[in-house]
């Protein structure tokens, strides 16, 4: 866990520095965005890369990528002196990776993100699954509907909304998450 939150926080702090060697140029707009994020295809935390495919809008077809971590209850490799299996809690790896849509006004820092994804897990596991039935698996699914601020030159942005799992098992799980970054 420790070596988990060790890199989360380097990733972290590179991805709030970077800004210092990211400045706006003049006419362009901001259309990429570093970030990090509190729930949704990351688990429980990610580091993101957000861009748009046309360079010289905020707004259409864009893609996320990122890297996030995630622990969970794992079946014991060895029995106990009893002979049965215990469990132990370990770290595991999510890369979300999706296509999203950005609706809003041209010239506005306020706009709305409809997308779709994947997270791929570094371990097989039984995730978001109700009725526990031994399925498991290494990427789920994932919805995004955010409400997005990222000023037109860049600088500070955050978002927040809402992005429903499907789990490993076909089950969709309602899920939050909220972001915070710097568009450039």
């Amino acid at each position: 866990m420790k070596k988990s939150l060790s890199i989360f926080v380097v990733m972290a702090s590179l991805m709030m520095t970077s800004h210092l060697s990211l400045s706006a140029q003049d006419g362009k707009v901001a259309n990429k965005v570093l970030y990090n994020e509190l729930g949704g295809p990351g688990l429980i935390m990610s580091a993101n890369f957000d861009s748009r495919f046309n360079s010289n809008s905020q707004l259409g077809v864009g893609f996320r990528v990122g890297i996030g971590f995630a622990y969970g209850e794992f079946r014991d490799d060895k029995p106990n002196e009893w002979g049965y299996y215990g469990s132990v809690t370990r770290t595991y790896y999510s890369i979300p990776v999706g296509l999203n849509y950005i609706f809003g006004k041209p010239n506005s820092s306020h706009t709305f993100e409809v997308g779709t994804g994947l997270s791929f897990l570094t371990r097989k596991v039984s995730l978001f699954t109700y009725d526990y039935d031994g399925n498991s698996g290494n990427v789920i699914g994932f919805f995004s509907f955010m409400y997005r601020r990222i000023p037109k030159d860049g600088g500070f942005s955050w978002r927040i909304g809402f992005t429903p799992i499907v789990g490993t098992s076909g089950d969709l799980v309602p899920m939050g998450a909220v972001g915070i970054g710097y568009g450039f």
